[in-house]
């Protein structure tokens, strides 16, 4: 029976001391442009991701599992979210042509709006935050080392995530 605590399963310190700055850089770098929206009286980050999402889909939109697969975030999570995004009215939801049971979920107007507020404020939040502190090969490398660690990581089913996290841009 293996032990859980065999030091010859415990990840080497390189590995702890760069797990512990990856999610501290990614926590300081949030909160830091989730205040300057709030301080801008502007909605949270994830409803930019959401409109992102659904501005990048087009006139066509998406279905809440699309959404939910390209947002990786929980299904009652991200209801909750669109509920709010569509009683604001950045969001509209149309039924679904193959699925009389489903739905289509797409950016109104207003909601493309609201994404290129949000961006005037997320745009240098994001640059302050980053690009400020690194040059552009540090960038680079950066970049590339994230996404080898992206594309190697299993998702909790077992299975490969099915596409990257995508880039917040507008």
């Amino acid at each position: 029976m293996s032990d859980a605590w065999d030091v010859k399963s415990q990840p080497e310190e390189a590995v702890v001391r760069a797990w512990t700055r990856l999610v501290r850089a990614q926590q300081l770098a949030l909160a830091s442009i989730e205040y300057q929206l709030k301080a801008a009286h502007l909605p949270p980050l994830a409803w930019y991701d959401v409109l992102l999402e659904l501005g990048r889909a087009g006139p066509q939109g998406l279905r809440p599992f699309e959404l939910e697969r390209t947002m990786l975030l929980a299904q009652y999570n991200l209801s909750r979210l669109l509920e709010r995004l569509a009683r604001t009215g950045y969001l509209e939801r149309r039924p679904c042509q193959h699925d009389r049971r489903g739905q289509v979920l797409a950016i109104t107007p207003a909601g493309k709006a609201m994404r290129r507020r949000m961006w005037r404020i997320y745009g240098p939040a994001m640059r302050a935050a980053i690009g400020a502190h690194l040059t552009e090969a540090e960038l680079a490398s950066l970049s590339s080392l994230l996404g080898r660690l992206i594309e190697g990581v299993e998702s909790p089913s077992g299975g490969r995530l099915s596409r990257p996290v995508p880039a917040r841009s507008p």
